[in-house]
């Protein structure tokens, strides 16, 4: 065995100063370096805004993303502590901004429930910062301070007068591109979605949001909180009842709870802690499901609309055409990671099943018209997913040998290894055709679709399970799908839709999306699905021959090679349009391809879209047509 030649001693143990560690290691506190962690920097100091509200100090907050993409956020609370901390014997200002764990949050004192990072979130910012300035309000005066890259420039110093009862912290910041050197920027979107959900589970407080980059502006108030949130999700759906909302403190954890049932196939249920979007879910989240899945089969016995030969309805059945949102204030939250995307304060599930169990019951008991509406939807249900079992033990049905049947039409690749093998769905057989000669048989595996498969926002899993192409695709991918799901047997690392650039190609890629996104997110978040962009164009020149995949590349390409007129130009109408070496060349060669990754990036935002696009409500679909009809590209008529 080689001996190790470096030495470890006293000498050899770093302590990082101040807030260097955050630079080391940026993922520790933001999650990464890429667009996600970009992000988090704003909802870091946003959440500090929020905490403000939460105390009842803050009415408005203001965000800016500037030209230049620093970011202003400012809020009318009542401003950070200037005076000299007796500890650290500097301004509690420069104490927050350049120290880990130093905030109002620890012991009681500032703050009775709170979301930021526990004194970790404004620091980390300003570590992750070029430059950072905070222009504080309080005691009648304008405090200011301005780091670059995390370290003081100079002492805290008062640079005007405030006006009378003026309070409030305006922290601006620019990213350190040394720290995130991706090609990443500000999506409006995104933040857009964050401060809408903030508004709604913190009653009370405006949000103005404007992104001077694009001159586009969002104001956000909500005095229905979290009730206003389940009509929001549920505006194009047909409901059963009106929201169910439940608003009880326990042991000095404040529980809230809004839940209406739609005629929907699926469910909507998400969760917050101290404003937070606990994306998985954890105890609030799992106290709130049980609960229902009790009370429901409890008021079903009691008023003999289930039989005694009947099971009791499942967590499955009593969640399909859910929408819920659970909120909870805790004075010390505990979560799974600095990111806080899971709740683990083991206390909450007994509070919120406790709550939301007494507040449901006596709402069914007081509404027999919904409660039977309920339960029958649950009937319904549970009939359908035992339909659903008996299809997909059809489906994953094994052979002798114990491997998956795979459908015939699937050209498999040699690889074996998933991490290698890439699964192509491809639109109709004659772009099959094309993509089984032009792949890499070593480690491309093609799926051709025959025509579009069912629109499954608009169908139950047993009626999805007996259709030919939805079962190709399952047993192609060797995952299983609903209670069967596995992404350890995922027989492919990439799985790229490959369809035409004209309207029945983005019709098919959306019901695919749709299939991906109900029945198996696992294979979205954990990175598995892209989308494949052949060219729009093949321009030919002389001896040189280019792809163009939009119009204005089309354009670039004519003028680089200065051919206007002279050049060819073949228009892909669709990729069966391809012989095999351009397949290849364009859209199936890693080398020269290009690949769009599928994300969540927010599951409520994605859901109400899916839901919008392929649902049943007509108008929601016609006005978004109409809206953003003069936005659309490469539509072929």
């Amino acid at each position: 065995m080689a001996q190790s030649t470096t030495k470890y001693d006293a000498d050899a143990i770093q302590v990082l100063e101040g807030l260097e560690a955050v630079r080391r290691r940026p993922g520790m506190y933001v999650g990464g370096t890429d667009a996600k962690a970009l992000h988090h920097l704003i909802y870091e100091v946003v959440d500090n805004s929020i905490d403000e509200a939460l105390a009842g100090a803050c009415t408005r907050i203001e965000v800016y993303i500037h030209p230049d993409s620093s970011v202003t956020v400012s809020d009318n609370g009542r401003g950070i502590p200037v005076g000299i901390h007796p500890q650290m014997k500097k301004s509690a200002l420069e104490v927050v901004m350049t120290t880990l764990h130093a905030g109002g949050k620890f012991g009681g004192g500032g703050y009775k429930v709170s979301g930021g990072l526990h004194g970790v979130g404004v620091s980390a910012v300003n570590a992750l910062s070029e430059w950072c300035e905070v222009e504080v309000r309080r005691d009648a005066q304008v405090y200011f301070q301005r780091y670059e890259r995390g370290v003081p420039e100079e002492p805290v110093k008062i640079i005007g007068k405030a006006k009378p009862g003026e309070t409030g912290t305006k922290t601006t910041f620019k990213y350190d591109p040394l720290i995130f050197k991706e090609d990443v920027e500000y999506n409006f979107n995104v933040l857009a979605q964050r401060f809408r959900e903030m508004a709604f589970v913190t009653r009370g407080v405006t949000i103005f949001f404007c992104d001077e980059r694009t001159q586009r502006e969002m104001t956000f108030y909500f005095e229905g909180g979290i009730r206003s949130f389940v009509r929001y999700l549920n505006r194009n759906r047909n409901v059963l009842h009106p929201v169910v909302y439940i608003e009880k403190e326990v042991e000095g954890i404040g529980i809230e709870a809004a839940i209406q049932y739609t005629d929907a196939f699926t469910e909507s249920i998400y969760s917050f802690a101290n404003t937070i979007n606990t994306v998985d879910g954890g105890t609030h989240m799992t106290g709130l499901r049980s609960a229902i899945t009790r009370v429901i089969n409890e008021y079903a016995r009691k008023n003999v609309l289930l039989k005694d030969s009947d099971p009791n309805f499942t967590g499955e059945d009593t969640r399909e055409g859910l929408t819920a949102i659970i909120s909870i204030k805790h004075p010390d939250p505990q979560f799974e990671s600095q990111t806080k995307v899971k709740l683990m304060n083991a206390e909450v599930q007994g509070y919120v099943a406790q709550v939301v169990g007494e507040a449901f019951g006596t709402f069914l008991e007081e509404n027999p018209q919904a409660a039977r509406a309920i339960v029958a939807k649950c009937l319904t249900s549970s009939r359908a997913r035992d339909a659903a079992r008996k299809a997909r033990d059809l489906i994953i049905r094994k052979s002798a040998l114990e491997s998956l049947t795979l459908p015939g039409k699937l050209a498999d690749c040699s690889e074996r290894d998933p991490s290698k093998a890439e699964l192509f769905i491809v639109e109709g057989d004659s772009a099959g055709g094309s993509a089984k000669q032009g792949r890499d048989r070593h480690f491309q595996a093609i799926l051709p679709l025959r025509g579009k498969i069912l629109n499954t926002e608009r169908a139950r899993l047993d009626k999805i399970l007996s259709n030919n192409e939805v079962k190709a695709l399952i047993s192609a991918l060797g995952t299983g799908i609903g209670d069967n799901f596995d992404i350890n047997n995922l027989r492919y690392g990439r799985v790229i839709i490959m369809t035409d650039a004209d309207v029945d190609g983005s019709h098919i890629r959306t019901l695919l999306l749709t299939f991906f996104f109900r029945y198996m997110p696992q294979l979205i978040e954990d990175g598995h699905l892209f989308i494949a962009q052949p060219p729009l164009y093949r321009i030919a020149y002389k001896d040189k021959v280019r792809y163009a995949y939009s119009d204005r590349e089309k354009e670039k390409i004519l003028k680089e090679l200065g051919a206007s007129d002279k050049a060819t130009i073949q228009r892909y109408k669709g990729l069966g349009e391809m012989n095999p070496e351009q397949l290849w060349e364009t859209t199936l060669n890693p080398q020269n391809r290009t690949l769009l990754l599928v994300t969540i990036e927010d599951a409520a935002e994605a859901d109400r879209t899916f839901d919008m696009l392929m649902g049943d409500a007509v108008d929601p679909r016609r006005r978004f047509i109409q809206t953003h009809a003069k936005a659309v590209r490469n539509l072929d008529v």
